[in-house]
C-alpha cells in the first residue's frame, strides 16, 4: 500500500491533470481541509467520468454507478470496486479506477462526509443515466442539478463545519452548486443536444429562461459567501463563483466562453482580499 505522502503527490497531480479550474482554488486551502476537498473532488470526478463516458451504454452506467453507490455506504471494498470496473478498465480514466486511493488519502474525519455525498451523487447519476438525462420540467432540472452539483455544495458545507467550524445555509450551498452547473449547461447546450442527443432545458423554456435560472442560483451563491469568515475557505469559494459570473456575462454578450487571459486575471483578482496581501500557497 502506498504511503500518504506518495498518495498526496499523486492525488494533486491527477487533480491538476483533471481540472485546473478546481486545482487552483484547492491549493488555497490548508492541511486537512485541503486534503479532504482534493479527495472529495477526485472521488466525485471518478463517478462523473463514468456518467459522462461516451463509449459506455446507459444501462452499464446505471449498473456501475448503482453498485458504486452501495459500496460507498460502508467501509469501501477496494477489491469489489476493482472487480466491478474490471470489464471496462481499459476504457475508464485513472481518476475513476483509483477511487479507493482517493478515499484512503482522505483524512479519516472527513471520509464519512465524502463517501456519503459521493454515494448519493452516484445514485442520482445512475437514475439520470437510466432516464437518458431527459429534462422536461423545472423540477427535473432541480433534481438533476442537485445530484450533480448541489451535493458538492452541501458536502463542502459539511467539510467547512468539520474542518474550520464554519456554519453555512444548506439551501444556499445547493444554490452555489446549481449556479455553477447551470452555467455549464448553458455553455454546453448545443454540444449536448447535437452530439449526445441530450437536453437539460425544460420543455417550453427559452435560453433566456435558462439564463434566469443560472442568475437565480448564482445569487444564492453570493449570499452563501456571506457566512464564510475564514480567509482560505473564502478564497476557495470565490474563484469558481467569479469564473461562473464572468462566463455567464460573456455568453450574454454573445461569446462562447471567457479567454484564458480573463481566467488568469480572475485568479489574481480573487486572491486579493481587501486589506490583505495576495495569498500564495506555501504547502
Amino acid at each position: 500500500m502506498k504511503d500518504q505522502k506518495t498518495l498526496y503527490k499523486e492525488a494533486m497531480h491527477v487533480l491538476k491533470e483533471t481540472s485546473r479550474t478546481f486545482y487552483i482554488p484547492i491549493t488555497f486551502l490548508k492541511n486537512e481541509l485541503k486534503m479532504s476537498v482534493a479527495a472529495a473532488y477526485l472521488a466525485m470526478r471518478a463517478i462523473d467520468e463514468i456518467e459522462d463516458h461516451e463509449m459506455l451504454a446507459n444501462d452499464i452506467k446505471f449498473d456501475l454507478l448503482t453498485a458504486t453507490s452501495e459500496l460507498l455506504k460502508a467501509d469501501f471494498d477496494a477489491e469489489a470496486y476493482a472487480a466491478l470496473l474490471a470489464p471496462y478498465a481499459e476504457q475508464l480514466p485513472e481518476v475513476s479506477l483509483r477511487l479507493a486511493d482517493w478515499l484512503t488519502f482522505c483524512p479519516e474525519g472527513a471520509r464519512k462526509i465524502v463517501q456519503a455525498s459521493t454515494s448519493e451523487m452516484a445514485f442520482g447519476m445512475a437514475k439520470w443515466a437510466k432516464a437518458n438525462w431527459q429534462v422536461h420540467t423545472r423540477e427535473d432540472l432541480d433534481d438533476y442539478t442537485y445530484y450533480v452539483a448541489g451535493l458538492v455544495g452541501t458536502m463542502l458545507s459539511e467539510l467547512w463545519a468539520w474542518g474550520a467550524d464554519i456554519q453555512t445555509d444548506r439551501e444556499l450551498a445547493i444554490g452555489y452548486g446549481r449556479g455553477l452547473q447551470a452555467v455549464n449547461i448553458l455553455r454546453n447546450q448545443h454540444e449536448d443536444l447535437n452530439e449526445r442527443g441530450v437536453s437539460f432545458v425544460p420543455d417550453g423554456w427559452t435560453r433566456e429562461d435558462l439564463f434566469a435560472y443560472a442568475e437565480e442560483n448564482l445569487a444564492k451563491a453570493d449570499l452563501y459567501m456571506k457566512d464564510i469568515n475564514k480567509r482560505t475557505v473564502l478564497l476557495f469559494c470565490r474563484l469558481p463563483l467569479a469564473l461562473a459570473h464572468k462566463t455567464l456575462k460573456a455568453m450574454q454578450d454573445g461569446r462562447e466562453k471567457i479567454t484564458r487571459a480573463e481566467v488568469e486575471q480572475t485568479v489574481e483578482e480573487v486572491q486579493v482580499v481587501p486589506g490583505t496581501q495576495t495569498i500564495h500557497d506555501n504547502s
